[in-house]
Parts: structure tokens; C-alpha cells; sequence
């Protein structure tokens, strides 16, 4: 069985692999919620129909050949720390941290496959995986779904489908999402614009940790509202098809940006690049807002690729839960601006400084010289 700090000392795989328009799409994830037919929803039920609940679920779950050697855990043997470092990861959400008795979380050791025990529904399960994937996400959930279908008894009715806690979620009980990294349509005041757009078609626009949180660093998740009337697989086709058209927006609004607005990229980056590799206290919201404009710096060609998954890695490590579990100690707010800084110049530390022109550009002006060079000959 794998160990909390085997999690801490490895990033999920989705954080180091760059998937399908990674540099725009950092994760796409597909959750379940499924509940147990005969008993109350956690929400209603009393302590005991919750530990009954348990304690028939997550054996069938621990069994699975996906969680060989697994994380598993009842949320009661978590400190409120360690949990709050697997919100941080986005294994759990914030309301199952909030969890204690008849609750538990069992996770693979890739962490791409995690299952909540006792949150809102009886069963929440999600699978993660890098770029824009989502049919590559929904086809691991399903299986693992088909699989615990065949030992448990879910909730079931034929006209409304997977019966849910929150109404939202009746029918197939799915919440498709892609987390995205959308710099140039809020530099370009342009993201207001997109998020009304897309509120308009039924999907959803939420912040770095879901619904009520903040678009920290320029990340986004987009995610259907609808799970009623619809299959799994056309949720996932007509979601996928709108980020397509995202994604081209955030193209469009970084070319324009890097033809009309040079200096001020240059400027952002440029300072980005420098608080980063010599700031000694940085907070939460100010790291993840300088790590963006690096991750755009090497999108735009700026820094090399191999940067991205450092930073990538980097957003969810300076975070305030993983900084305490680091230092092995609860530390004050400036403390752990103090060490988050400090993690950063030495992470970074081997960072380039940005190139004035992106690659391609240089190469052109290079071959220029070289024409008026052979001309003047």
C-alpha cells in the first residue's frame, strides 16, 4: 500500500507528462458520482449508515487491479494538512476534506484515478489525465465504473438515471472538466467575453479548485452543467469541441498580443522571470500569477519547452499545505511566503534569461543579417 508521503515526494504523472495542446489545456479530468440503492445520501445519513456504507464499499474498491498497491485511506487517520494537500493535488475536493467519520479516499499510485467515499454522493470517482484527453479520461473512469457496478447495487431509475444528491448531476451523473491556461485572454481583457459565451451554451467556467474558487494564475476549469438527457459520450464530444474553439481564441489573443503589445510581454515576463529568480517573499496568489506569465513565456518561445512541466509541477507545490508538509511544521502566512520564494529561486534557478525574440523570430532575423551580409559581398 502506497504511503502519504510517497504522494508528496512524486507529482501526478498528469503534472509531468505534456498531453494533446498541453500548452494551453494543462489536465483533463471526468467524475462520477454513483450512489449505493437502499441508503440515505451522506448529506442526510447518520453516522452509522455512513460507516455501513464504508465499510461495504471499500473493500470492492481497495480490490480493484487499477489500485494495486494504492493510496487508501478512512479520512479520519488524515490531519486536516494532509488533506488539504490532496485538495491542493485535486484528488479530493474541499467539501470531502471537510469529511471525517464513514468517509475515506482511495487513490492509484500514478494519482490519475481517485476514489472519494462518503463526499456528496456515496461514490465520487475521477480520473485525470494530461492535455486535452478527455476521452482517454472518460474510457479509465468507465471502466473502473463497470467494474464496481457488477458488486454494488447503485441507484438507479430508468427515466431519471443515476440518481445524485444534487439534482444537477441526475442522469448520468458526470462532470466532464479541462483545466486550461487562458494569460492572453485576460491580459486582452477578452476572458469575460469567452466565460459569458460559454455560460450561454450550459457549460460551466469555474476557478483553480471548482465552483466558488478563484481563477488563480490564469487557470480555468471548463466543465459541462448538464448530465440530464444526454450520453456520456455526446458530453464529452460537445465539451471537447467548445475548448477547441477556446483554445484557438487564446491563440488568436496571444498572436495579436506578441504583433501589437511586444514590449508589454517582454515587460511581464521579463519581470516575472526576475521576482521569481530573486524574490525572497512571494504569497499564494502572487507566485501563481508570476508562474503564469512564465508558463506563457515559454509558450511564446521565451524559454525553452522543458520549463513548462517545472512550473507546472511548481503551481501546486508552493501551495500553503504542501509548503507546511514540507517544513514538517505549521508555519505563519509570511514563513511560508518566506520558504514558497525560496523553493522558486532554487527550482528556477537553472532558468535562462528570456530571450528577447522567440526562436522562430531569431532564426528570421538571423537569416536576414546573413542575406544583407552576402549582398554587401
Amino acid at each position: 500500500m502506497m504511503q502519504f508521503k510517497t504522494i508528496l515526494n512524486n507529482p501526478a504523472e498528469w503534472m509531468l507528462t505534456a498531453g494533446p495542446l498541453g500548452e494551453i489545456v494543462i489536465s483533463s479530468r471526468i467524475r462520477l458520482a454513483r450512489n449505493l440503492s437502499g441508503f440515505s445520501f451522506p448529506g442526510w445519513a447518520a453516522e452509522d449508515v455512513r460507516m455501513l456504507v464504508l465499510d461495504s464499499v471499500k473493500p470492492t474498491v481497495d480490490t480493484l487491479s487499477e489500485m494495486r498497491g494504492a493510496f487508501s485511506s478512512d479520512l479520519r487517520n488524515l490531519s486536516t494538512i494532509r488533506k488539504q494537500v490532496l485538495v491542493e493535488r485535486h484528488l479530493i475536493s474541499r467539501e470531502q476534506a471537510a469529511k471525517g467519520t464513514g468517509s475515506a479516499v482511495v487513490m492509484n499510485r500514478k494519482q490519475t484515478l481517485c476514489i472519494m467515499i462518503n463526499e456528496e454522493d456515496h461514490l465520487r470517482m475521477q480520473s485525470i489525465k494530461p492535455g486535452l484527453n478527455l476521452k482517454s479520461a472518460f474510457n479509465m473512469i468507465d471502466k473502473i465504473d463497470t467494474k464496481l457496478e457488477e458488486n454494488i447495487d447503485y441507484a438507479f431509475d430508468n427515466q431519471h438515471g443515476y440518481l445524485t444528491a444534487c439534482p444537477t448531476n441526475l442522469g448520468t451523473g458526470m462532470r466532464a472538466s479541462a483545466m486550461l491556461h487562458l494569460p492572453a485572454l485576460v491580459l486582452s481583457e477578452q476572458i469575460n467575453q469567452v466565460i459569458q459565451a460559454v455560460n450561454k451554451i450550459g457549460l460551466a467556467v469555474r476557478g483553480l479548485y471548482g465552483e466558488g474558487t478563484e481563477a488563480l494564475g490564469n487557470l480555468f476549469q471548463v466543465s459541462n452543467q448538464h448530465t440530464l438527457g444526454e450520453k456520456e459520450i455526446e458530453i464529452v464530444a460537445r465539451l471537447e469541441k467548445v475548448i477547441r474553439q477556446i483554445i484557438e481564441h487564446e491563440k488568436n489573443a496571444r498572436a495579436t498580443l506578441f504583433e501589437e503589445r511586444r514590449s508589454m510581454l517582454d515587460d511581464k515576463v521579463g519581470r516575472a522571470y526576475a521576482i521569481l529568480r530573486h524574490g525572497h517573499i512571494i504569497s499564494t496568489k502572487e507566485a501563481l500569477e508570476l508562474l503564469s506569465m512564465l508558463r506563457a513565456g515559454v509558450d511564446l518561445g521565451y524559454f525553452p519547452d522543458e520549463v513548462r512541466g517545472i512550473i507546472d509541477v511548481l503551481f501546486m507545490e508552493i501551495q500553503p499545505a504542501h509548503l507546511q508538509m514540507r517544513a514538517d511544521s505549521k508555519l505563519g502566512v509570511e514563513e511560508r511566503d518566506i520558504l514558497r520564494a525560496e523553493i522558486m529561486r532554487d527550482e528556477l534557478k537553472i532558468l535562462p534569461e528570456p530571450g528577447k525574440l522567440p526562436q522562430e523570430d531569431q532564426e528570421s532575423e538571423n537569416n536576414q543579417e546573413r542575406d544583407i551580409d552576402e549582398g554587401r559581398k
